[in-house]
């Protein structure tokens, strides 16, 4: 199994993407690459502690090969965008990705590097090391399934679920 830590607009967007892909096990939402210990949601709002909303997402590579998650990734979320993914403005919606070790910084390198070959303009996803990952209160796991109606749900997350739904519907559930 690998985890893979992405940063790249909402969580809940994040998540609920990757829990329809098959051979991810799972997705567990929180807060990394930020200075304060243990961070709450409302705390990670204030844009004072540097975190970022991010998805830990667990997979089988038998079955979803790592470059698969990757592109996944920079389909779903724009990363021309600085600090923000649409409405959502603040670093705490920053494009990120936190690797572990040099094996897992070069398969994200070069997911960059084939991204920037579709998005036109320049990419700022960051690629930083993973320091400690914070998961996020149990209301936000999961997030997309059990609320489907709310209107976030409805009109930012389902358009970019329908959308890898379309790109990678050889890896959907």
């Amino acid at each position: 199994m690998h985890t893979f830590h992405l940063a790249g607009g909402c969580f809940w967007c994040l998540d609920a993407v990757y829990r329809t892909l098959n051979g991810v096990t799972d997705v567990v939402s929180g807060y990394t690459g930020g200075t304060v210990p243990n961070p709450s949601y409302e705390l990670v709002c204030t844009e004072t502690t540097g975190h970022a909303e991010a998805v830990a997402v667990t997979f089988d590579p038998e079955v979803i090969p790592d470059e698969v998650i990757l592109d996944v990734y920079f389909t779903l979320h724009d990363p021309r965008q600085l600090n923000r993914q649409g409405n959502d403005i603040g670093s705490s919606y920053r494009s990120a990705m936190f690797y572990v070790g040099d094996e897992q910084k070069a398969l994200f390198e070069a997911a960059r590097d084939r991204a920037s070959e579709y998005w036109d303009g320049g990419i700022v996803t960051t690629i930083e090391p993973l320091d400690t990952y914070y998961n996020a209160e149990e209301y936000h796991q999961d997030f997309f399934a059990k609320n489907p109606g709310q209107g976030y749900c409805m009109a930012v997350a389902l358009p970019k679920v329908n959308k890898i739904r379309s790109s990678f519907s050889s890896y959907i559930k």
